[in-house]
């Protein structure tokens, strides 16, 4: 069975191998273009060289001179009458090459139709596959002199390599870029697969963690039970304390171990249909009653008949408890109104208080994970940074949103946004 790991390295490979093909591709495309703009320009050169050499002139002169082996007015002897017209008719074939704009290695060979060879570079000229040959039929004075038909023959050796370097402006910054591409996805994969590993590993770390320590919460409770018989009256506050503060480690243990749990995408929600209405009015009961003891003014207006949701009951009824937790932390004299109705086919619950606000940089932190608004350096109330994480993530598992409004010195509004389900209204 294929992981996503291996999907994708399979797609980084299949990627990589399209791209070369494609720079193949456009390589093939590139040759084909330069050669036939070479042969375009060679083209040119054929009818410069024809129709200098169809006239009488210095240099064909000098070369009919040498083909007739005539040096009597020329006064020098045959062989160096050879070499000036084996150097003169080189550098004048280099020379119509460089006005045309080739620059490639050449040789050449002039000769007649009977096979008979006069002149010829210093390079052998050969013919082969891998050189092309460019015959140039002379006309006028030279064929007329010897009464022959005269052809002089140009040849270009491992043309493609010539041709590569004329490419190498698109093909070497093509295969530089394709190599950078290549290093950066293979270090942005390790970089993923090795947080990956990494969260994994903290997760287990976690919940490994997290597990031992609810055995000493446990046994601490447990104790806490057994010295309730017999306790004399001024330690019971010292015993009441005790209990307070195991269940308080008791939730962070369990806080935590949900969170590690959502974070290693282990299915943890049990999503069912169900009347949400019901559910927040106790919530909201069940927080007045505590708030009358702490001396914390909360109100709440639930709009509607019905809140039909598909949701997971525990968890979302942990998320709104946090923020009503939160409210009541973050001010001295808490003020808290809770507010739910159902517009455009969704439940929306206003959780608002009078506490001193968050600033508008902090709005955008407040849900990531242990991130903490301060106070100067340091945090007024004491905590994890989980508690708002933990209500994105599992808002966002209900596939709904949660929002912020906030001003320094005027409060704090939480709003979640939830799909109702199809029977709701």
């Amino acid at each position: 069975m294929l992981t996503k790991r291996n999907v994708y390295v399979i797609v980084f490979v299949v990627s990589v191998i399209g791209l070369l093909v494609v720079q193949y591709q456009y390589l093939r495309v590139g040759l084909g273009l330069a050669r036939v703009q070479f042969s375009q320009k060679i083209d040119d050169v054929r009818d410069n060289i024809n129709s200098e050499l169809s006239e009488v002139n210095s240099l064909s002169y000098t070369l009919g001179s040498t083909l007739q082996k005539d040096n009597s007015e020329l006064k020098i002897s045959l062989d160096s009458l050879e070499r000036l017209s084996q150097y003169y008719l080189n550098d004048y074939i280099s020379y119509q090459l460089g006005v045309s704009g080739i620059d490639a290695p050449f040789t050449y060979s002039l000769y007649a139709r009977d096979s008979t060879q006069y002149l010829s570079s210093h390079t052998p000229h050969i013919k082969d596959d891998d050189i092309l040959i460019y015959p140039i039929k002379i006309e006028g004075y030279l064929p007329n002199l010897l009464n022959k038909e005269l052809v002089l023959e140009l040849g270009f050796e491992d043309i493609n390599t010539y041709f590569m370097g004329q490419l190498n402006g698109l093909t070497i910054p093509g295969v530089i870029f394709l190599l950078a591409i290549i290093v950066v996805v293979v270090w942005v994969l390790r970089s993923f697969y090795w947080q990956s590993s990494l969260i994994t590993t903290t997760n287990d770390f976690i919940n490994n963690l997290t597990h031992e320590l609810k055995t000493p919460v446990f046994s601490i409770g447990l104790a806490s039970k057994i010295l309730e018989e017999g306790i004399s009256e001024e330690k019971k506050p010292v015993l009441e304390l005790i209990r307070r503060e195991t269940d308080r480690l008791r939730k962070h243990i369990d806080k935590v171990l949900e969170l590690a749990s959502l974070e290693s995408g282990k299915k943890i929600m049990q999503f069912g249909q169900i009347d949400f209405k019901p559910e927040l009015e106790r919530i909201c009961k069940d927080f007045k009653i505590l708030s009358e003891y702490e001396q914390v003014n909360f109100s709440y207006e639930l709009v509607g008949d019905a809140y039909p949701l598909r949701a997971e009951r525990f968890h979302l009824e942990n998320a709104i408890g946090n923020l009503l937790e939160n409210a009541k932390k973050y001010a001295d004299n808490p003020v808290i109104r809770l507010f739910a109705r159902v517009h455009h086919k969704k439940l929306l619950i206003a959780i608002s208080d009078n506490g001193p606000g968050i600033a508008q940089k902090d709005q955008k932190r407040i849900f990531r994970k242990y991130y903490r608004i301060k106070n100067g350096d340091v945090h007024k109330v004491k905590g994890y940074g989980l508690g708002l994480s933990y209500v994105h993530k599992i808002i966002s598992m209900h596939n709904g949103k949660i929002t912020v409004d906030s001003k320094l010195g005027e409060g704090t509004t939480f709003v979640i946004s939830l799909k109702m389900s199809n029977n709701g209204e």
